[in-house]
């Protein structure tokens, strides 16, 4: 099997080429509720996870691997709502309270909300890329958890791409490849040697290619150099 040295050095990156996002039309309404319903139901659950893992200090990085965290671009921003939905709810208990069934509502609501966006931070920094011997693990929050044996690894790379709001599944001259973004950022790109079954959050697809954004690119592209020589 035949392994491209990681390039250690950025390099223009493709083009891509945005495909037309398949058509639901003939999928039955159910269907798709039950679809949306279940993803809600894990990114819920993954909160919680998070708020668990970090509290107990059990971040999920496989034994002998090394861990890379990839916060850094939403951390400000999150922790900036965190505090103001902290700072407002005590003013909103305040102007509500002699409503008992408005005040209850609104305080569940704030507390729901404030415990979500910290678990959904912790979620990222509990559940960091992890490079080890058994090979990379993508991973984006609760919801992406990409397990990549180095024997289907072909290629590390510093590839730069910002793209807002642009698809998570993009065709690009190197195949179909998935953008685990960052603040609509990524800079590492790693390609298959063949087309992978990847458990994405809006379903399981083949893919060809994985974007991801590291905060220490440096520190990754090293670690997989002691891998993919």
């Amino acid at each position: 099997m035949r392994h491209d040295t990681p390039r250690a050095q950025s390099e223009p990156a493709p083009a891509a080429r945005h495909p037309s996002p398949p058509s639901s039309a003939g999928e039955p309404w159910t269907r798709r509720l039950r679809r949306v319903a279940a993803r809600a139901w894990r990114m819920e659950l993954g909160v919680y996870q998070s708020l668990y893992r970090f509290l107990f200090r059990r971040p999920r990085v496989p034994a002998g691997a090394s861990a890379f965290p990839y916060h850094a671009p939403v951390s400000t921003i999150l922790i900036v709502f965190i505090v103001l939905s902290v700072v407002e709810i005590p003013i909103v208990d305040l102007i509500v309270h002699r409503w008992p069934w408005v005040r209850i509502p609104l305080l569940v609501v704030g507390i729901w909300g404030v415990t979500w966006m910290l678990g959904l931070l912790l979620g990222f920094i509990t559940r960091p890329h992890a490079v080890g011997p058994d090979g990379i693990r993508v991973r984006q929050g609760a919801e992406l958890d990409l397990d990549l044996p180095w024997q289907v690894v072909r290629s590390v790379e510093r590839s730069a791409v910002t793209a807002e709001k642009g698809p998570k599944v993009i065709d690009e001259p190197g195949g179909r490849t998935y953008a685990a973004r960052m603040a609509d950022a990524t800079n590492v790109r790693i390609e298959f040697e063949h087309p992978f079954a990847a458990r994405l959050p809006h379903g399981e697809e083949r893919i060809e290619a994985v974007r991801l954004w590291v905060d220490d690119v440096d520190g990754f592209m090293a670690a997989v150099r002691t891998h993919i020589p």
